[in-house]
């Protein structure tokens, strides 16, 4: 999945040199950016300050963007607004999201040129599926990404909860290229080397997390989707684990439409049944991107 729903990584095309964005501008619910990260020609990160206000469940997204153009007609502008992922954990002072960029996409062509010190629109209204309450208690978590779909995870591995609820914590991630595991593969190897994570999460737990990073298109140790290698096992055997069971497996999934569909039909062929915050089960799938 990705963190603006309407695109998804395979539709990700080469950036354009859109207008940046103004350094400020008078806008609803503004947030100020506070620091920014491109990965790659398609992927950036960035931070920004977190309304006081704002009390989110690690998981959650919300409506973030930037003031479209003046009508060549009235002169009003109106927001131009996505829903992303919160990649940072719902204790961190600031907000962290993680995009991609696309040519002429309405408000990614223009958000890829942010700086700090720029100001975005952040509705401070977090929902979402991916949150701890919507599933039943078990043994294992698999977090199940591709691409951007990364992000609500980033979140979930630095929240104290997700350890204290489970004894094994797999993140699977799989992109096209190598570069684009970079965002994910840098958190994972900065979240178990930070002390001030060792002292908040524990490093005991901390050893909880199992990395398995995959590649469609650019060579790498681990070749594949990882529908593939889960119905072929390879996942399995190369974890050491005998399979996925609704008694002691739980899963979370965040991709693009069709990768939300395959998994949803492997995890039910499993046995697992999906939750929601209204009744929780054995999985969740963000819906947010279904559209």
């Amino acid at each position: 999945m990705s963190t603006l729903l309407d695109i998804s990584m395979t539709e990700m095309s080469p950036v354009n040199q859109a207008s940046p964005v103004p350094a400020k501008m008078a806008m609803p619910d503004a947030q100020t950016v506070t620091a920014v990260t491109h990965w790659t020609d398609r992927l950036f990160s960035f931070r920004v300050t977190r309304p006081q206000s704002l009390r989110f469940r690690s998981g959650e997204f919300v409506m973030i963007g930037l003031m479209g153009d003046p009508d060549p007609k009235t002169g009003k502008q109106k927001p131009l607004l996505r829903a992303y992922s919160i990649a940072s954990p719902s204790w961190d002072e600031e907000l962290e999201f993680y995009s991609i960029k696309v040519q002429d996409g309405p408000l990614t062509s223009r958000l890829q040129h942010i700086q700090p010190g720029d100001q975005i629109i952040l509705r401070p209204k977090p929902v979402g599926t991916l949150v701890h309450d919507a599933l039943l208690p078990g043994k294992r978590i698999w977090f199940f990404a591709t691409g951007t779909g990364f992000a609500p995870f980033a979140s979930l591995l630095r929240e104290p909860e997700t350890y204290e609820n489970y004894e094994q914590v797999i993140i699977t991630h799989t992109c096209r290229d190598v570069a684009e595991l970079d965002y994910g593969r840098t958190l994972i190897e900065e979240l178990k080397a930070d002390e001030m994570m060792q002292e908040l999460i524990g490093a005991e737990n901390l050893a909880k997390i199992r990395y398995y990073p995959t590649t469609t298109r650019e060579e790498s140790p681990k070749m594949g989707r990882i529908t593939t290698l889960l119905e072929d096992g390879t996942v399995f055997r190369d974890l050491g684990i005998d399979g996925i069971s609704p008694e002691t497996d739980r899963g979370m999934v965040c991709g693009s439409l069709d990768f939300n569909t395959d998994m949803k039909a492997l995890l039910e062929g499993f046995g697992l049944t999906e939750g929601a915050n209204s009744e929780p089960a054995q999985y969740v799938v963000e819906k947010a991107f279904v559209g």
